[in-house]
């Protein structure tokens, strides 16, 4: 009995918790990319504090790689669901997801910015809040092929991943303890993506 409970305390904690960490992250992100009711950027920012705080080589790169990887996929698994509601004569429920999600004022912004900018406007729309589906929505109006989006795609989701990743470091920096950290960081993300909309409401009725 002595060995056997020597043999369970002996078991390493990081690395088990990497074993699932990993995988969940990459879940988590991926499904936040096709279904937006998963605030990635506050997984992504959390993931980095938890990593800040191991001492197992290479986990601040497994979150990134982890991370973009995901989101890459992610928008790629969109995208294509969204082809083939573009090329189908009556349309997808995809499609309209995404339409429904790219207000019509943005709709137009973003295709504006696309013939003007072509793919780099993708690598901005992964950082512009709520700027990503609008973006996707004038590439797949514009008839992109796939793999033109995935040039541009795959260089915003390394970008994405980074950015978030160094508010998770930011926040982490401030707390010795991990909780706070993680607690920052998602406060810090959520008042990031939640802050343009919120001034978009307030300069809505100075406008009207």
């Amino acid at each position: 009995m002595s060995t056997l409970g020597a043999a369970v305390t002996s078991i390493p904690t990081e690395p088990t918790q990497q074993a699932f960490g990993y995988p969940s992250l990459f879940l988590l992100v991926l499904i936040g990319a096709l279904v937006p009711v998963v605030p990635t950027g506050a997984l992504v920012s959390s993931a980095a504090v938890v990593a800040m705080h191991q001492t197992l080589p290479y986990s601040m790169l497994m979150v990134f790689a982890t991370a973009s990887l995901a989101a890459f996929c992610g928008d790629m698994a969109l995208y294509w669901l969204g082809r083939r509601g573009v090329g189908s004569k009556n349309g997808s429920r995809w499609l309209e997801a995404i339409r429904s999600r790219a207000p019509e004022d943005r709709l137009e912004q973003a295709q504006e910015k696309l013939a003007e900018h072509d793919v780099a406007v993708l690598v901005l729309s992964r950082l512009v809040p709520a700027g990503r589906i609008p973006v996707m929505l004038a590439c797949l109006l514009a008839e992109w092929p796939a793999r033109r989006f995935a040039r541009g795609n795959f260089p915003a989701c390394l970008a994405w991943a980074v950015t978030y990743q160094l508010i998770g470091i930011l926040s982490g920096a401030l707390f010795s303890e991990p909780w706070e950290g993680v607690a920052a960081a998602i406060a810090l993300t959520v008042l990031v993506s939640g802050a343009p909309s919120v001034w978009r409401r307030l300069r809505g009725p100075a406008k009207a």
